[in-house]
């Protein structure tokens, strides 16, 4: 366990005086309003982006002239750039709204807040403890910091395939045997919606000498309705990731990344910032920006709306319980002692009990209903809905429960391990896929991302130590690493993965998974 005795809030540079809130607080949305003001004026546009607004593109045509108006570079006097800015504001009430020291606004998604995190960490220690089931970006973070990693693993649920959380007594475990610990690297909620108790894991953090970092991605509305779990910063995370487009109503690749008030805020916050200039494009779209400004100012001041999306989900959970045909994947979730709660806007089905398998679901709702689902297994779907959103629940119930039911047989535990948390599997009819278990760990991720590779057959692979990851998709949590040595079971996972319907390997380098990047 981590016994140094730095001092995390050694003294930093001072930051800048927070800007003032306006005058309207969460009711105003400063920077999209100051946006659509500057849009307004009878500008010559002479300068980047290239289509310069104009009425008659074909950019103006499909997305309507609104859009192209509203499409800034960055740096303009009076929204982004000078004293107590719009932008300014917009982030400082972000940073209220969420329970933060700090917000930074991402344009490149949840994954560039985890390569922030990433790349900050060495500051603190040379090893992450980190959950094995992270998303993909994470492992991207470490290639891009150095950092070795202690991989805490994750309870898995044998019936489903899917990977769920860790414990703070996982964590303890991880933290006794990594004396340079730097931090904590947790995923919650998980792709099926399982919360950890992050409070338990913030203190067994903290009692180590380390930071909790939490990959929220999924969870960027928790903590705006009474209906809705906390937050991670309200429970005492330091750092946390949080991709405001998943369920909080920003436009896609849009995120934020909170700094909490706490022990480590004096250190990270330099570091985080310098970071964030490091991995930010210098030509973020204001679009992307205005859309998280507005999000925020909706998930405060509509509880009533996101309470009307919280009750749209329990109606389909209720009716699929009454229907009988299907069970509710989070009914289990009980038997589990690293989840405490779980999200009620995740509706995840377990469709195998009414004769169909998941991918099959999602392949027909999307063909014959016209119905998109957010991931499917060979056991499941996933159906989200996001906080203010108020779908045709009843069309989707209907369309689920007619659905036909191709398997003569149904078999208790058949399906893939095919899982959010741990890829997208691909049952074949041959019985259950398993979680591949991960491959010894013979280098960083770094040294082995940076190592002279070679493309073998991925029959030849096995054996020998990859140099790239490679992760069922989505969510993109990685099934093999950098530096792990590539086992049979995970190529055969891979290459069932790339055969299912939609199924896709991210990193992999063609379709089939054939071949594979390994270590020279």
């Amino acid at each position: 366990m981590n016994t140094r005795t730095t001092d995390h809030r050694a003294p930093s540079p001072l930051p800048a005086p927070a800007p003032a809130l306006p005058d309207g607080g969460q009711m105003c949305a400063p920077y999209a309003e100051a946006v659509l003001r500057h849009a307004g004026r009878d500008w010559l546009r002479l300068n980047v982006p290239g289509h310069a607004a104009a009425p008659g593109s074909d950019l103006a045509g499909l997305f309507g002239s609104r859009i192209t108006a509203l499409d800034f570079p960055p740096l303009l006097d009076g929204i982004d750039l000078g004293p107590d800015t719009p932008l300014d504001r917009a982030l400082a009430l972000a940073a209220e709204a969420w329970g933060a020291r700090r917000t930074w606004f991402l344009t490149n998604g949840a994954s560039q807040g985890n390569q922030i995190a990433s790349m900050v960490a060495p500051a603190l220690g040379r090893t992450l403890v980190v959950q094995r089931s992270v998303h993909s970006s994470v492992i991207d973070g470490l290639v891009l910091s150095g950092l070795d990693a202690v991989f805490v693993q994750p309870s898995v649920d044998p019936e489903q395939g899917i990977a769920h959380g860790v414990t703070a007594a996982d964590v303890a475990r991880a933290l006794a045997r990594t004396p340079d610990a730097a931090a904590v690297y947790i995923v919650s909620p998980s792709y099926f919606g399982a919360v950890a108790d992050v409070r338990a894991i913030s203190d067994t953090a903290h009692a180590a000498g380390v930071p909790l970092i939490v990959d929220e991605a999924w969870g960027s509305h928790f903590g705006f309705h009474p209906g809705l779990p906390a937050n991670a910063l309200s429970a005492g995370a330091d750092l946390v990731t949080s991709s405001t487009h998943k369920l909080a109503g920003s436009l896609t690749q849009s995120a934020m990344l909170h700094l909490a008030e706490g022990p480590f805020a004096d250190l990270l916050e330099p570091l985080v910032d310098r970071a964030f200039r490091l991995v930010q494009s210098t030509s973020a779209s204001a679009l992307l920006t205005a859309s998280l400004d507005l999000a925020r100012r909706s998930l405060v001041t509509d509880a009533a709306v996101t309470g009307g999306s919280i009750e749209a989900a329990g109606r389909v959970r209720r009716a699929v319980r009454a229907l009988g045909r299907f069970t509710v994947v989070s009914d289990g979730f009980h038997a589990f002692p690293d989840i405490v709660e779980a999200d009620p806007l995740r509706v995840a089905i377990d469709t195998r009990a009414g004769g169909i398998t998941g991918h099959e679901a999602r392949r027909r709702l999307f063909r014959d209903h016209q119905i998109m689902v957010e991931v499917a297994t060979d056991a499941a779907i996933v159906a989200v809905i996001g906080a203010g959103s108020a779908p045709d629940t009843d069309r989707f119930v209907e369309a689920l429960h007619t659905l036909p039911a191709p398997l003569t047989t149904v078999r208790a535990g058949v399906g893939t391990a095919a899982a959010a948390e741990a890829g997208t599997g691909a049952g074949t009819g041959a019985g259950m896929l398993r979680l591949p278990a991960p491959g010894a760990t013979k280098l960083t991720a770094r040294e082995a991302f940076l190592s002279p590779a070679l493309i073998v057959a991925a029959e030849e692979a096995v054996g020998r130590i990859s140099a790239d990851t490679l992760a069922a998709y989505p969510p993109g949590i990685p099934n093999v690493l950098p530096g792990e040595v590539i086992t049979a079971e995970a190529v055969r996972f891979l290459q069932r993965t790339a055969a299912a319907p939609n199924g896709h390997v991210r990193g992999a380098l063609d379709l089939g998974v054939t071949r594979l990047r390994v270590v020279a």
